[in-house]
């Protein structure tokens, strides 16, 4: 039996930022499947290029593209190159980001700045240089990614989730703008999905065990089907596309009842830190 997704994005073409890997290679596949045409942007060019190349060997159609998100003038020729290449620019995927986490006082501004640049300016820049473009054609679709950590507080990860509680304000408040002029904006605030952001985090003072894995019982999902329900959310042009269910429901409770997060948070951050250096 047919997929009925296959090719219901022909003609379209779509940046992926962060696209050599994780979520963001996990999109790309999933629009190449769906029939859009494909620019696998990420700082790493050769991992660009392997999922550019395996896509195209997929039968799809996909190009590879090196970009540094935190500098504006990367983002906006990548952008503005794919549109005069094209003649449209259908979806514009901000989705590069990185992590840095630990104690608050034991990070260094540096640190800060490098989470922000990329998470959070990354994020802006992309928007930036695709909004007019958007705009001036009168239509397209910007989809950021945030994550769980931009819905609910996550302690000892202070960095990243100002970051990402940023991204979710920037993609709602333009979506506002942009229903009139023909450009929808969505947020992408998934929980914990595996891919390599969880190797590649930098964790300051504390066992990397401990912050980089998923409390409790709750269970990683993969790429893949990340990709699938983020570009689902992105058909139906929903505002914001939370993920698995358990984001949605602490999400909900912690708007309804917001004392929960006082009082389940402070064992948590206790026991967090009985494992915190000395050294620091």
């Amino acid at each position: 039996m047919a997929d009925p997704l296959t090719g219901k994005l022909a003609g379209k073409v779509a940046i992926v930022t962060g696209g050599g890997s994780g979520i963001g290679e996990a999109v790309g596949r999933e629009l190449a499947r769906r029939g859009a045409r494909v620019v696998v942007a990420d700082i790493n060019e050769d991992s660009a290029r392997r999922v550019a190349a395996a896509i195209v060997d997929g039968g799809g159609r996909a190009t590879a593209s090196p970009v540094d998100v935190s500098k504006e003038q990367d983002v906006r020729s990548l952008v503005e190159d794919t549109a005069a290449v094209y003649g449209r620019l259908d979806y514009q995927f901000n989705n590069a980001g990185i992590a840095i986490g630990g104690d608050a006082r034991d990070l260094t501004a540096d640190q800060w700045r490098q989470v922000l640049d990329v998470d959070l300016n990354g994020v802006m820049y992309g928007t930036l240089a695709a909004y007019p473009i958007m705009v001036k054609q009168g239509f397209g679709h910007i989809v950021n990614t945030s994550s769980g950590a931009g819905l609910v507080p996550t302690p000892l990860n202070s960095p990243y989730c100002t970051a990402k509680y940023a991204v979710v304000g920037l993609s709602l408040s333009l979506r506002l703008e942009g229903a009139d002029l023909g450009v929808k904006v969505s947020v992408v605030c998934p929980g914990f999905v595996r891919t390599p952001i969880f190797d590649t985090a930098v964790v300051v003072g504390l066992p990397r065990e401990t912050v980089s894995q998923p409390p409790g019982r709750v269970k990683m999902i993969e790429a893949a089907q990340a990709a699938q329900l983020i570009l689902d959310g992105v058909g139906q042009n929903r505002a914001v596309i939370a993920f698995p269910r358990y984001i949605r429901w602490t999400w909900r409770l912690v708007c309804l009842f917001p004392r929960l997060l006082d009082r389940g948070a402070a064992p948590q951050v206790r026991e967090l830190r009985a494992h915190r250096s000395q050294d620091l």
